[in-house]
């Protein structure tokens, strides 16, 4: 697939077929991942894949939100994986305090979207998940203290099948070149 169509066809899936994923797949997934770029290569991350019905179906609970009204499509979802975030290399964490910048996060999106990116080439759908309960995820996955679980991903083949198009700004109204230009 072109890079291009590849882009155009990467979006939030909110519906998943009851069928498997292949674990070759999900390999391919986490290599494309792996291969992410990260300051100073930290690469600091560790990807948790939960592919174990049960423990899936215990992880979409964890994604409901406070009044349960959140990500009711997770219970689709027939694999999860937690993004956890490793501690990085000193340099990085120094240089990211001095800048003001999370640059262990920026890398956490990063490897995210390799991984999501992938998955579309798989025939997969992925849906990035902010919104769940990092304790009980923490405590679900055995995940150590001092360590971040920042983002989950879901994983699965889509089950609606359908392309939405894309609401973006126009190309015109999001740069400017050479100089910061805001169009209204």
């Amino acid at each position: 697939m072109r890079f291009m169509e590849l882009v155009a066809r990467r979006q939030s899936e909110r519906g998943y077929l009851a069928r498997p994923v292949e674990r070759d797949k999900l390999e391919r997934c986490l290599e494309a991942a792996r291969l992410a770029p990260s300051a100073s290569n930290a690469q600091p991350w560790h990807f948790v894949v939960v592919d174990d019905p049960e423990l899936s179906s215990r992880m979409a609970r964890e994604t409901r939100g406070p009044l349960r009204l959140f990500n009711r499509f997770a219970r689709e979802a027939p694999v999860f994986v937690a993004l956890v975030e490793e501690a990085g290399k000193t340099v990085t964490r120094l240089g990211g305090w001095l800048q003001r910048r999370d640059y262990g996060l920026i890398d956490l999106g990063i490897a995210a979207e390799h991984f999501c990116l992938q998955a579309v080439e798989e025939g997969l759908g992925t849906c990035m998940l902010g919104l769940f309960n990092e304790r009980g995820v923490r405590r679900l996955l055995g995940v150590p203290r001092g360590r971040r679980v920042h983002l989950l991903i879901t994983v699965g083949y889509p089950g609606r099948g359908e392309r939405r198009e894309k609401k973006r700004k126009l190309l015109e109204r999001m740069r400017s070149y050479n100089r910061y230009a805001a169009q209204p």
